[in-house]
């Protein structure tokens, strides 16, 4: 039982991050219909940006004392970086190859991806060493639940991953912006021809995508506090099985995304706990075999016809 338990909190926790970057691949694809494969770098930029503002607000070493204010700071802070640098990554890598074929936006998105990689590993930026999260929140047990410890971390992960894609749901489904977004979504052109400012909504879905990577990106940041250099395989790894993610709930579809991330995280866990962990990774990419053999469009993905 405690270990039934563990598992499910440790799954529903990493499956929260899973779903949070998830949530960006699949606004740029229902937006775009192209794969974002510079996404998963930004989340791995929201984790280093937010060691750099803790560092250099001096909340690191002695002065390394818990705290929610200073937490809420680096997280709102990072958030907003990331969300500048998804702009600009629309503006100046995507938005000049808006009409080209699919191809070379796939090999434009590669090299972005490469470029933050490499440019984060920069002595003057990052650099190429790992660093260790100063703790921004205490490691406080908030109850024990047959022998399983329910710690402030976990809980603060899940109820805040689980806000902010309630949050993004409610934005998409019951505003105007939402409304815009999917009338994109739907058909660029037409919406074009209602009115609908087809860049400022391209730019808005890269910006909120992006600053819930950064979400992850902090809270991953918190719960693991040792932070890999920009480049290493892990990042790329986790920006994989968060595609994943998007992918086996239906690609394009918001509540698909958070379902496939949630799904993903239990998976893995529960794999990882009852049958091997060396074969984490195996059970995530089994999943997504198994999904694309029997429903090829994911979980609650919709089939489309395409006009020729």
């Amino acid at each position: 039982m405690t270990r039934l338990l563990q598992t499910l909190m440790d799954g529903l926790s990493v499956g929260s991050l899973y779903a949070l970057i998830a949530l960006g691949y699949t606004m740029v694809y229902g937006v775009l219909q192209f794969i974002n494969f510079s996404h998963g770098d930004v989340f791995m930029l929201g984790a280093w940006f937010s060691f750099w503002l803790a560092t250099r607000a001096g909340w690191a070493g002695q002065n390394a004392h818990p705290s929610l204010f200073r937490a809420a700071v680096v997280l709102s802070t990072a958030m907003l970086l990331c969300g500048i640098l998804g702009f600009l990554i629309e503006r100046l890598a995507y938005r000049p190859l808006r009409n080209a074929p699919r191809l070379n936006v796939l090999i434009t998105a590669i090299g972005v991806s490469l470029f933050l990689e490499n440019a984060g590993q920069l002595k003057f930026i990052f650099g190429t060493q790992n660093q260790l999260m100063p703790a921004l929140l205490p490691s406080t047990t908030l109850a024990t639940v047959a022998d399983v410890h329910i710690t402030l971390i976990n809980v603060i992960i899940i109820v805040f991953s689980l806000a902010l894609m309630a949050a993004l749901d409610w934005v998409v489904h019951r505003t105007r912006a939402g409304m815009a977004m999917r009338a994109v979504a739907f058909d660029t052109r037409t919406a074009s021809l209602m009115g609908v400012n087809v860049n400022r909504v391209v730019s808005t879905t890269f910006v909120v995508g992006s600053m819930l990577a950064a979400a992850a990106g902090f809270l991953y940041a918190i719960k693991y506090e040792n932070i890999n250099q920009p480049a290493f395989p892990t990042w790329i790894l986790l920006g994989l099985k968060a595609f994943v993610a998007a992918v086996v709930g239906g690609i394009g579809n918001i509540r698909g995304a958070m379902l496939g991330g949630l799904l993903i995280g239990l998976i893995e866990m529960f794999g990882a706990a009852y049958i091997s962990s060396e074969y984490r990774d195996v059970y995530v990419f089994s999943l997504l075999i198994l999904v694309l053999l029997v429903r090829p469009t994911g979980l609650l993905g919709r089939s489309t016809v395409e006009k020729v």
